[in-house]
């Protein structure tokens, strides 16, 4: 999810009710002593020296950065509920309140560090997976691989669902707030999460158990794991840094800085897995390349620089496993999609560009008729009369684009109920779902006939409140529905009838993931 779709979808996502619905005073940047010593007397306890964070949050401007500064006043004010933060409404005053809210949102007077030390001493092991049992405990009936994760950002918490009989099997408490997707081992058995204050998490859906956790950095974009499931890749914006982790425990193995071929820092965007690549796919924030870190062992090398033929074994060959092979491009990757052989990647950039890569060649194959905000990452693909079709949501139009795959055009623009962040589908569904929470009808679905790519249904289950984020079962019988409310719902609806079928109540559930769809890469939803 890149920086502006999420800048986008913050009152949706991420902003509790609570401060919705709170007159806040507005904040101008202040600093000095004074804020200091508040954070000092009344935060540093929870948040730690420096604002890098302890038992709460980091406080750093990254880590804030979804939250607008009459948030941050109206929790410093009210405390959070469900959790150890406390209400400071009446042990400080006002003017107290505003100027350390402001500040909160300033840089440190020396820029935050996170060393390798520093990750090592974070690490955490609570369970040795030699001790971990060999099959899953889970109740009778229960397909471990038709389970979901479901992430609650209400109260940071993570739910695991039976997605056959709709119960709830486990909860527990979350870092905060995780970002980017949980990604699944290749045999469905570990989750792993990223949060944004840098923690990575492994845990045991088989056992339901925490496994281990590290703090790779200060602030972190997402984690890709490796299709062999050896490898946890995560990508941070604070440090620019690559940390490469032993999938089995989370030691560290490798840390990257991130520089471009110029030596100029850059955030990570996003970190992908390309299975059929062997490889890990990254996109750069600052910089205009995308790199590629394979994991095969017999990896060809790898030539930094200018060569005219690899076989005449002209420059510096370094070898190619674990090596980044950069790519240069001419426009900074906004947002993407890989094709399902993980061939070309679809571009599109912050200055409304987009274009398909052949990540072979590096070279730009072709443009493509993209407007406005389309959220690729949220695509979704299915074959229709022979074509392969890829079809994406626009976070600033009330549309869906379908582009075809095999020449790069554009097959049909279908009207929606409004701007859209998540659009879903499965194999055996003939329906694809879209919702439109960037828009007034927030509370509105479409449903979409992949067969005649026209807007057959709109539905609100829950009228007024966000519907959005549909995932669906194993089978494509089901689809799981976010109320991103706080108190919010898990609803469950035939995806043939559209009739409700149960409810779960949940904390604010803004994303949820099935393990089969995941790990076979259904087409019918985001990897």
């Amino acid at each position: 999810m890149s920086a502006r779709h999420l800048a986008a979808a913050l009152a949706w996502l991420l902003a509790a009710p609570l401060w919705a619905a709170t007159p806040v005073t507005p904040v101008t940047p202040v600093t000095g002593a004074r804020a200091a010593a508040l954070y000092d007397q009344h935060c540093l306890a929870c948040h730690g020296t420096g604002r890098l964070g302890g038992m709460g949050p980091a406080l750093l401007p990254q880590s804030l950065e979804r939250l607008k500064p009459g948030e941050i006043l109206a929790t410093l004010r009210q405390g959070r509920a469900a959790t150890q933060m406390p209400a400071f409404a009446g042990r400080l005053d006002d003017t107290e309140l505003n100027e350390l809210a402001a500040w909160l949102g300033t840089p440190p007077a020396q820029p935050p560090q996170w060393t390798a030390t520093d990750m090592a001493v974070s690490r955490v092991q609570y369970v040795a997976e030699a001790s971990l049992p060999a099959s899953a405990q889970l109740p009778a009936g229960v397909d471990p691989h038709n389970l979901f994760v479901v992430v609650e950002a209400g109260d940071h918490h993570v739910s695991v669902v039976d997605g056959d009989h709709f119960t709830r099997l486990a909860r527990f408490q979350s870092r905060f707030a995780l970002h980017g997707g949980p990604k699944f081992s290749p045999d469905g058995r570990f989750v792993y999460f990223a949060s944004r204050d840098g923690w990575v998490s492994q845990y045991d859906l088989y056992s339901q158990r925490m496994v281990a956790e590290i703090r790779v950095g200060l602030n972190t974009r997402n984690v890709a794991v490796s299709a062999d499931g050896r490898w946890v890749l995560a990508g941070n914006t604070l440090p620019e840094t690559l940390v490469l982790l032993d999938a089995h425990g989370l030691m560290p193995r490798q840390t990257w800085p991130v520089r471009d071929s110029h030596g100029r820092l850059s955030r990570v965007s996003a970190v992908y897995d390309a299975a059929p690549r062997q490889s890990f796919i990254v996109a750069l924030k600052d910089s205009d390349e995308l790199w590629e870190i394979s994991y095969n062992p017999q990896a060809a090398p790898v030539y930094p620089g200018m060569v005219h033929d690899y076989r005449m074994g002209e420059g510096v060959a370094l070898p190619g496993f674990l090596q980044p092979r950069v790519t240069a491009l001419d426009m900074v990757l906004d947002d993407f999609f890989f094709d399902p052989a993980y061939r070309h990647v679809m571009a599109a950039s912050r200055e409304g560009r987009a274009e398909v890569i052949q990540l072979d060649t590096g070279v730009k194959v072709a443009d493509l008729a993209l407007d406005g905000m389309p959220h690729l990452g949220s695509g979704i693909t299915f074959e229709r009369d022979g074509q392969r079709l890829m079809a994406t949501p626009n976070l600033k139009g009330g549309k869906v684009t379908v582009i075809d795959m095999d020449r790069w055009q554009l097959v049909s623009q279908i009207a929606t109920p409004g701007p859209g962040f998540f659009l879903r589908s499965h194999e055996n569904s003939p329906y694809a779902w879209v919702d439109a929470m960037m828009s007034p009808r927030k509370d509105t679905l479409g449903i979409i006939d992949k067969g005649t790519l026209q807007l057959v249904k709109t539905l609100s289950v829950r009228p007024g409140k966000t519907n959005a984020h549909v995932e669906f079962t194993r089978d494509g019988r089901y689809v799981l529905l976010s109320i991103m409310e706080n108190p919010g719902e898990l609803v469950v609806l035939d995806a043939t009838t559209f009739a409700e079928v149960v409810s779960l109540p949940m904390s604010k559930p803004i994303g949820k993931y099935n393990v089969y769809n995941k790990i076979n890469r259904s087409e019918g939803t985001s990897h």
